[in-house]
């Protein structure tokens, strides 16, 4: 079990915020599976939120089940701060997360991201006035920084401790650092072995023995998934069953039911926001396959949704017919077709 402030995760897995990735749609098939501790929105902006629809914003839909979930903010500015955390109370936020380490060029030249732990003041100014206006837990997420400096890494840490983070994520890696370096998991140790509040490792975790040296090598009092679970959302209750010990019922990996699963989830958002989530979660799940860059290239190509899962089902029809039998194909055509389920109640 995992504590964050009052909260407790049943088992310490989280969910990484990811672009395009951790909305509903992928959110509910990992309930399909379980063992995950806690869900993410994507990186929301802070200066947008405000203004967002819940009922139609591809980044707020929401199922009762998704719970509990965490938003994450994207702040450049403490002035963002309290009609985003107003914002966060509205619509019934679990956790509120803050986003200090996304490395993106284009969020950087906004001034947030990675760039604020260049202005240590700003960020725990940010945090000061966060901590102020809720009473909900406070996160952070953070890289290692831009060069490998302890001392350094170690004050900016403590400086998020003592302003009021309730538990801080680290991923494993350098800003400039790509996603095919090897994680320098050890560093969270040191950082782990120097805070009082929970330290999460998060970075390079594709399966259960990944997970293991990851824990071995940093001590972390919880993980962190993010690519993986597009890719392999039955990850999380590997994990929490072999691992944590956690009662999670073990299933049959069918790869054609659980890309169905998953474009049946699509139909809660706007029809115009279907195509770009399918292509998103498609070039991390046809990893499965081994010649599943046919399946990513022809999804990707696709002008629209019909197109792209007309070329899904007839890769799967080549390359896993027979489990394809359990999907039912007419009811995901169907679904995709309609109106979303904000639109059908209008």
């Amino acid at each position: 079990m995992l504590k964050i402030k009052d909260k407790k995760l049943r088992v310490p897995l989280l969910l990484a915020p990811m672009a395009g990735l951790t909305h509903s749609a992928l959110r509910t098939l990992l309930l399909d599976f379980g063992g995950v501790g806690m869900l993410s929105t994507e990186m929301l902006s802070a200066r947008k939120l405000p203004a967002e629809n819940p009922c139609v914003s591809p980044y707020l839909v929401r199922t009762p089940l998704e719970s509990p979930l965490s938003y994450q903010l994207l702040v450049t500015d403490v002035e963002q701060i309290a009609p985003a955390i107003a914002a966060l109370h509205r619509l019934s936020a679990d956790v509120v997360d803050l986003n200090l380490g996304c490395p993106a060029p284009r969020v950087r030249k906004t001034g947030g991201g990675s760039l604020l732990m260049d202005n240590p003041d700003k960020v725990r100014a940010i945090i000061r006035t966060a901590r102020s206006l809720t009473d909900l837990p406070l996160t952070a997420k953070i890289r290692l920084g831009e060069r490998l400096d302890e001392a350094t890494l170690y004050d900016f840490c403590l400086m998020l401790q003592e302003e009021g983070i309730d538990l801080l994520t680290i991923h494993a890696r350098l800003r400039g650092e790509s996603f095919g370096r090897k994680p320098r998991w050890q560093w969270v140790g040191k950082v782990k072995d120097r805070l009082d509040i929970p330290v999460v490792a998060n970075g390079g975790i594709f399966s259960v023995k990944d997970a293991a040296r990851c824990l071995e090598q940093s001590g972390a009092d919880g993980l962190m998934i993010g690519r993986a679970a597009p890719q392999k959302p039955w990850l999380f209750a590997e994990i929490a069953r072999e691992i944590y010990g956690v009662s999670v019922d073990e299933c049959q990996i069918n790869l054609p039911w659980i890309y169905g699963r998953f474009a049946l989830g699509l139909a809660r958002f706007r029809p115009e926001r279907r195509l770009g989530r399918l292509k998103e979660f498609t070039h991390y799940f046809a990893l499965n396959y081994a010649f599943g860059h046919h399946l990513a290239m022809a999804v990707q190509k696709s002008s629209t949704l019909c197109m792209a899962w007309q070329q899904a089902f007839e890769f799967f029809s080549r390359s896993d017919a027979e489990k394809l039998k359990d999907v039912n194909v007419e009811e995901v055509e169907t679904a995709l077709q309609g109106k979303s389920v904000s639109e059908a109640g209008d």
